[in-house]
């Protein structure tokens, strides 16, 4: 609910005097009384807390910890417990503390809670930062409009309808409604940073009717009421009305000032609050990314079963042979029956004898599964991530100031394993730089430059191209064309003259770029929402229409050579309305008034969507403009088309009625304004074509022939063009003659006729038939080319409009077959949405690891699809970045992520893993073999202390050391020789086999081990003539234990350091330190002699 119903004056108390008054100097201009809000939106009543009251809205307070002091243990256990392993350790520990346990509690119960107490200690200290910062956010200043005057209160003190003045370079504290700013004609400049990462600024005016509301006497008596959709995540939309004495006045998000957002260029703006707290925009949108698990964790999983699964083998093999052995002959064991006697020594009950022992076994053997491996290997996790990750020079962009960044160490060896990458074109593999460098005005191709895809496709072909430089001065940035024929108003001089002009003025005026700084042409700046925009402008300005200045209303172009030749003349254009571009419309459109009132609009858009809305005739230019842009898309280069109309007066007026309707409206006013889009934007008049070049990052063909031989397979998927796909796959080297490419595409003459008879179900069932026969008849070539000893690599390429029925689940196994075998595959004019369904198709249909790869939003949904998720810091904001598990600066830098650190993560977490598993299947195994020797008792053959303190003290750091510092070869030969990598495409370090062989390994010695002690102890005998007890041989096959399982772990290092070395022989003599002491404080001081003497003797062993 967003209003509430008024109460009567009476009712109000005194303490409540000064409000009272502020409410009842503007009854007169109440706008009526507050009714229940509709589910669908909600209304606020602007600088009236009365009103606003009973709608109860959220405070703006947030919290971003996930405790209180409350539920912070029973929370943090609970999630602690969610571990499968760590409700293991709690069975174990209950059974330590019942009379049945062989051990002491402590010994199971210490480590246990060293444990919880470690992660509750990490979770605490995280939550308690989150809380500092939430703290610090909440009590940030704000000034409020309260008595007629600007007063400082914090944050958390707003409430929706409060009106607040925000200074320059302040964020903004709530979701507002933009109502009045410093600035001329009500518009103010903003940062979107901390949003989508865009640096760029934009442009937010505010309503006429609300540009006076910029002093406190003058907003004080400003009532207002609002109606808005209810609070949602969707950054870019928003739709609401405001009423004003009685008038409506809609909104969009050019009046919407978002919670995180800062403030420009302008002295103060005035805004109403509107959502707070929790229901701000950027608030809905802090969702966690979804929880990923390495494959390997997962595998680590089923061992712990495996193991689980021997440790009951155990204990049910103990538990038979407690059950057989125990017999009343055995008097002297104390074995008796009857109704008084121990249930776990009665002959009569053996069946109750072998339960109990059951359960004795099981917590005598418990430490067969580590619980300190978790915690190890988290830790090395850790390390590797922001120690090796992100201090890896290799991978930082020195140009940008960019290092890699490990955003979760949960996937480090998952970077190792990596089979198929996902990769986005523009921004990924190309820089996102954009350079205007040639065009298409009324049938005529100016630009004389040669793109990169150009020289790539001729030196495929054999040819020699000779690059010739530019003849004209220093370029800017954006502009790379070359061609007299247009510049310094030698376009006067060419048959097209009026064309051009009209192509010149369809760039400086149909964008939304803002301009900074200075009004010359040197010094001025462009913030722009996409480089694609800014490059256009930039390259009206070269051409002789310089774009210098914006307001809400007009556009200012200072005109050069346009009357005649050497003239220059500033034109202020009128903006009447801006139709703006999304991924449905793919278009952008200008409604414009010329000083001497020309109406007309221009558009510029994709050109399968501009051709759709042309005026019928001129058949030859729409030709000829179609051929240029089959030849700017081979050369790899991004086309837009330009197109205008001319408006009469009266056509003009009807339609903008309906324009302000759906713009008033309150439900579907998207879809409502596209409608009204269409009936405009029709019977355009077509001018041309621009085409940009964007060019390939710096090493992307080499990283890619780098990633080809590890065993990497790549895929490229892009809203891009057919050709220009193709032709970028070449250029970076993902496809070459030699491959053998199967095309599949809806841009065929079949297809086409069926489009033209507009039956839209006919077209999609034949559409369907024809993907499916053309799917199959690709297969069956691939087949026939697997038969074949030599046969060529396969790629395969395919549009948007084919995958969206090849996607279908009767076609999706057959796209998925055909795939596999594909060495690359390029995906063309696909959606965000099907980015993340290819990428899912083969993630769960083919149970391969994939990586995914994007710098743009709408790569997000592909990121989180994959294993791995890989955000590429660039030009198009830090969403994609904020969405992965890893960011890195340039593609290039895949090779260092993947081929070092990933590989080098897989091989240290293996053996860190398989160690493990060794080390405690040892020290296990020789108290199994003991249980032999006592008839399956349950007697424990080591000390309490010897048991707790073995993973944590004994054997812990070098296990650590071995995950930080392992490798097999250095950094520069593992990317000289990529088919290393291979290693863990195969998972040839952690499969069955190595484990079979490391229990091998551990079964041979803790025999070795432990028949030795007892063999050379039989006969042993002190100082005082007595013989070895169980507590001195126990000792003895305790440290063989000890120094076995760390010399163990010397040899199966590939890479020997000083620290192998100081935790090795550390944890030996730790050991030796340990004992010595420890035989001092727990035993009387008569036996301490004899123990010392047990110690020198373990010494000389």
């Amino acid at each position: 609910m967003g209003g509430g119903w008024r109460g009567s004056g009476s009712a109000a108390s005194t303490s409540r005097a000064p409000m009272l008054n502020r409410i009842s100097s503007c009854r007169s201009i109440r706008l009526g009384q507050v009714q229940p809000q509709a589910p669908g939106h909600r209304t606020v009543f602007l600088n009236d807390r009365d009103a606003n009251a009973l709608a109860k809205f959220k405070g703006n307070s947030v919290s971003t910890t996930k405790y209180d002091v409350l539920t912070f243990l029973p929370k943090g256990l609970f999630e602690q417990f969610r571990r499968v392993a760590n409700l293991y350790f709690l069975m174990i520990s209950i059974l330590s503390c019942t009379p049945i346990s062989p051990v002491s509690p402590i010994t199971n119960v210490l480590p246990l809670s060293l444990v919880l107490l470690v992660s509750l200690i990490k979770e605490a200290w995280e939550d308690w930062k989150r809380f500092q910062n939430d703290k610090s956010i909440n009590n940030s200043s704000i000034d409020m409009l309260q008595d007629h005057k600007w007063v400082n209160v914090p944050w958390k003190k707003l409430q929706a309808g409060d009106i607040v003045r925000v200074k320059q370079d302040e964020f903004f504290p709530a979701d507002l409604i933009f109502l009045a700013s410093t600035n001329p004609d009500g518009v103010c400049y903003i940062e979107t940073a901390n949003l989508d990462g865009e640096t760029n600024l934009k442009i937010r005016k505010a309503l006429e009717k609300t540009w006076d509301y910029v002093s406190p006497e003058k907003v004080s008596a400003f009532r207002g009421e609002l109606q808005c959709e209810q609070p949602n995540n969707s950054l870019y939309t928003f739709t609401g009305n405001l009423i004003i004495q009685k008038q409506t006045l809609p909104l969009s998000p050019n009046q919407l000032l978002l919670r995180g957002c800062s403030l420009r260029n302008t002295q103060y703006i005035v805004g109403a609050v509107i959502f707070t707290g929790h229901e701000t925009k950027v608030m809905m949108n802090s969702m966690k990314i979804p929880s990923k698990r390495s494959t390997l964790e997962k595998k680590l999983d089923k061992l712990i079963i495996a193991l689980f699964s021997t440790l009951l083998c155990m204990c049910l093999l103990g538990a038979i042979g407690s059950g057989i052995f125990i017999n009343e002959k055995y008097y002297y064991l104390r074995f008796e029956s009857g109704k008084n006697s121990d249930p776990q020594s009665n002959p009569d009950n053996r069946f109750v004898v072998a339960v109990l022992t059951m359960f004795t076994l099981i917590t005598l053997y418990s430490p067969i599964i580590p619980i300190s491996l978790y915690v190890s290997v988290e830790m090395i996790k850790f390390i590797q991530s922001n120690k090796f990750i992100n201090n890896d020079l290799h991978m930082y962009h020195a140009e940008s100031n960019t290092p890699a960044q490990a955003r979760t160490s949960n996937l480090n060896e998952e970077l190792g394993q990596v089979e198929y990458i996902f990769s986005d074109k523009t921004g990924t593999l190309t820089r996102n730089l954009m350079e205007f460098f040639k065009c298409s005005i009324s049938g005529e191709v100016y630009g004389t430059g040669v793109s990169e895809i150009e020289i790539g496709t001729a030196q495929r072909n054999g040819l020699k191209v000779e690059v010739k430089k530019s003849s004209a001065e220093a370029q800017e940035k954006g502009f790379n064309f070359d061609d007299a024929r247009l510049m310094r108003g030698a376009w006067r001089n060419e048959p097209n003259p009026d064309s051009c002009r009209e192509f010149f003025r369809c760039l400086a005026i149909c964008h939304t770029v803002l301009p900074e700084g200075e009004e010359t042409p040197e010094k001025i700046r462009y913030q722009a929402a996409s480089p694609d925009e800014s490059a256009l402008v930039v390259a009206a300005k070269n051409f002789g229409f310089f774009f210098y200045k914006r307001t809400p209303t007009m556009i200012y172009v200072r005109e050069s050579h346009v009357e005649k030749m050497g003239k220059i003349q500033d034109v202020p254009y009128e903006i009447l309305n801006v139709l703006e571009f999304n991924s449905t419309r793919k278009r952008q459109s200008v409604v414009c008034r010329y000083p001497e009132g020309r109406l007309v609009l221009y558009c510029k858009g994709a050109d399968n969507v501009i051709y759709e809305r042309l005026l019928d005739g001129d058949l030859d230019l729409k030709k000829r403009t179609r051929e240029h842009l089959e030849q700017f898309g081979a050369a790899g280069l991004r086309t837009l088309c330009l197109a205008y109309r001319d408006l009469t007066p009266d056509m003009y007026e009807k339609w903008n009625e309906k324009f302000i309707q759906a713009k008033s409206s309150l439900r579907d006013r998207e879809k409502k304004l596209d409608e009204v889009a269409e009936l405009i934007e029709k019977d355009l008049v077509l001018i041309g074509s621009t085409a940009i070049e964007d060019k390939l990052q710096e090493g992307v063909p080499e990283c890619i022939d780098t990633l080809f031989r590890a065993g990497i397979k790549i895929w490229v998927l892009t809203g891009d063009k057919l050709e220009t796909a193709i032709n970028i796959a070449y250029a970076c080297k993902l496809i070459n003659n030699s491959m053998k490419q199967f095309i599949i595409s809806s841009e065929i003459d079949a297809i086409r006729e069926v489009e033209d008879r507009g039956d839209q179900v006919e077209l999609a069932r034949f559409m369907k038939e024809t993907v499916q026969n053309e799917l199959k008849r690709c297969y069956e070539e691939v087949q026939e080319h697997l038969r074949s000893v030599s046969g060529p690599k396969l790629a395969l390429i395919i549009d948007g409009k084919c995958l969206m029925y090849a996607l279908d689940p009767s076609l999706r196994v057959m796209l998925l077959n055909l795939s596999l075998n594909c060495s690359a595959v390029v995906c063309c004019r696909v959606s965000p949405l099907q980015k993340a369904q290819v990428t899912s198709l083969v993630k769960k249909g083919a149970n391969r690891i994939t990586l995914s790869i994007g710098d743009g939003a709408n790569d997000v949904s592909m990121i989180q699809a994959a294993h791995v998720g890989v955000g590429i810091s660039g030009q198009e904001g830090m969403q994609a970045v904020m969405a992965s598990d890893f960011a890195v600066a340039q593609f290039r830098f895949l090779a260092d992520l993947l081929l070092v650190h990933g590989r080098w993560s897989y091989l240290r977490i293996c053996k860190v893993v398989t160690y493990f598993y060794y080390k405690n299947l040892t020290f296990t195994l020789t108290q199994f073999w003991f249980t032999f020797r006592t008839g399956f008792s349950g007697q424990r053959f080591y000390d309490d202390w010897f048991q707790s303190l073995y993973n944590v003290m004994f054997t812990a750091l070098p296990v650590i050391v071995l995950g930080l510092f392992e490798k097999d070869v250095s950094a520069s030969l593992s990317k000289k020789y990529p088919e290393l990598y291979k290693e863990g495409i195969r998972n040839t370090f952690f499969k069955w086999r190595v484990v079979v062989i490391w229990a091998f390994f551990a079964i041979y010695q803790s025999l070795v081990l432990y028949y030795f002690v007892i063999a050379s102890s039989t006969k042993g005998m002190n100082s005082s003539g007595k013989i070895f007890g169980l507590w001195d041989v126990s000792t003895m096959a305790f440290t063989c234990v000890v120094v076995t399982v760390n010399l163990r772990l010397l040899m199966m290092c590939d890479t020997i350091t000083r620290w192998h070395h100081t935790t090795v022989g550390g944890s030996i003599l730790l050991w030796f330190i340990f004992v010595f002491i420890y035989s001092g404080i727990s035993l009387p001081k008569e036996q301490v002699g004899l123990v010392t003497c047990l110690f020198l003797r373990v010494c000389i062993c």
